[in-house]
């Protein structure tokens, strides 16, 4: 009896589980399309039964999706007229998930200018804050995320870690108990930023100077120098980004023309990888 009721609690967590694990799938995929624009604001999404068959997914799973998503004020559910949704303004537009999807997907481009200009509000101040106020701890934390990147320009993957924790030792050395939380907020939109800028090896080279007058900056308690320092780290970074968003778009245009040429074929409706993956996990 009792190796009976353990087998239906495991069955039971494992079937919690995988419902947990696809609301995520189908709140992100939802989301996915809001952020991009394919669900424009005001409009109604599918009854449930049509975007479980869509979906391959119970109502309780799509509900606790709606949940999720209506939580981060992008959608609103109403008793009659169904689940709208909302306008860009009333989104939780740092709410970690948003940022992730955002900055994951084909919104990138709308959210990386943005990012840049509440980067150029902030850490600038948060430079020049750091040099007044940072402690020795503070100092030898930024020096070994400099390091780190001086030393990760053939690993990719490494300088943007790094790169990340370079600027969030800068914004904790401000010792203002609000800009690391801002700062965590907003880390994985960073993230998707340095990766596009740091695999560019030679804007990569030259950004590491302008970190270490950051650094040095920052080292000789010089609030102007640092501030500027910052301003000029960011100026720069968003050049490279638009540069790299413009060669990427040009890269893609080849293959544009070229599939214009070929014969047309009937359009077979695109699924989404998440809608294979919520099925396979459905059976």
């Amino acid at each position: 009896m009792v190796e009976q009721w353990q087998s239906a609690v495991r069955r039971r967590w494992s079937e919690d589980a995988l419902e947990r694990t696809l609301h995520a799938q189908v709140a992100r995929e939802i989301g996915l399309r809001i952020l991009e624009g394919d669900l424009a604001a005001g409009t109604v999404l599918p009854n449930e039964v049509a975007l479980g068959l869509e979906f391959g997914v119970s109502r309780t799973v799509l509900r606790e999706a709606i949940k999720v998503l209506s939580a981060k004020r992008l959608v609103e559910v109403r008793r009659k007229t169904g689940t709208r949704i909302r306008p860009r303004q009333d989104w939780n537009a740092l709410d970690p998930d948003i940022l992730k999807w955002l900055f994951s997907g084909a919104g990138f481009e709308h959210g990386i200018a943005d990012l840049l200009e509440l980067r150029l509000i902030v850490e600038p101040a948060g430079a020049r804050l750091a040099a007044l106020r940072r402690s020795p701890e503070d100092l030898a934390e930024i020096g070994e995320a400099l390091q780190g990147m001086e030393t990760a320009v053939e690993d990719a993957e490494s300088s943007v870690e790094c790169d990340l924790r370079f600027h969030m030792a800068v914004l904790d050395a401000t010792h203002n108990a609000f800009m690391r939380p801002f700062g965590a907020l907003i880390q994985e939109a960073l993230r998707a930023s340095f990766k596009l800028t740091n695999r560019d090896r030679p804007a990569y080279e030259r950004s590491l100077k302008r970190h270490r007058d950051v650094f040095e900056s920052i080292a000789a308690q010089d609030p102007g120098r640092a501030e500027a320092a910052m301003q000029t780290v960011l100026n720069r970074t968003s050049e490279d980004i638009e540069r790299s968003i413009a060669e990427r778009a040009a890269s893609t245009e080849p293959d544009l023309k070229a599939s214009s040429k070929r014969p047309k074929k009937t359009a077979r409706p695109k699924k989404r990888t998440v809608t294979r993956k919520i099925r396979t996990a459905s059976k």
